[in-house]
């Protein structure tokens, strides 16, 4: 039964606004997640910040941070994202829907984020999800799986997914 629903599609196509918006949209089912922004000075991408739902931020991933783990010249503060995953993610925190925008490259370096990825999408409540239309690795793996629907988001159609995937997930929760 398909139950996880994957965004996919261009950098700037509408994702992450869709994944914002259905958080709005689900708040009642107390969803939990987070999502990443790009930090951008001076016209010159400069690293990214991770949120969760409630609105607290930290570091993702900077050039001048000193860590061992790294995606292109981004160097990733991993204590302090696995940190966050233990918060967002706490066995205590009573949820009916994940958000997760997105799972790509800087936060599949995380041991702990690629073993919790997969049993979210293994667990009996929903997962919406951005994943980039390119990658190897559990990024491949994860777009295989029964259990996902990828969908297609571009800045032309990002309207009308929105309305589908608010469609679709209500209908998931409603069973």
């Amino acid at each position: 039964m398909i139950k996880n629903l994957l965004l996919t599609g261009p950098s700037g196509g509408g994702k992450t606004s869709i994944i914002r918006k259905l958080t709005e949209v689900f708040k009642e089912f107390n969803p939990t997640g987070f999502y990443t922004v790009e930090v951008v000075e001076d016209g010159v991408k400069a690293g990214f910040l991770v949120f969760n739902l409630q609105g607290d931020s930290r570091i993702l991933a900077s050039p001048t941070l000193k860590s061992r783990y790294a995606v292109g010249k981004f160097r990733i503060d991993m204590k302090s994202f696995d940190s966050l995953l233990n918060e967002v993610f706490s066995p205590e925190k009573k949820t009916g829907l994940y958000f997760i925008d997105g799972i790509d490259k800087l936060v599949c370096q995380s041991r702990k984020f690629s073993k919790l990825i997969i049993e979210l999408l293994a667990a009996d409540k929903p997962v919406i999800a951005s994943i980039p239309e390119k990658g190897i690795g559990i990024i491949t793996e994860i777009k295989k799986r029964e259990d996902v629907k990828l969908i297609e988001v571009t800045p032309e159609n990002r309207d009308l997914r929105l309305k589908e995937i608010t469609l679709a997930l209500r209908d998931l929760l409603l069973e």
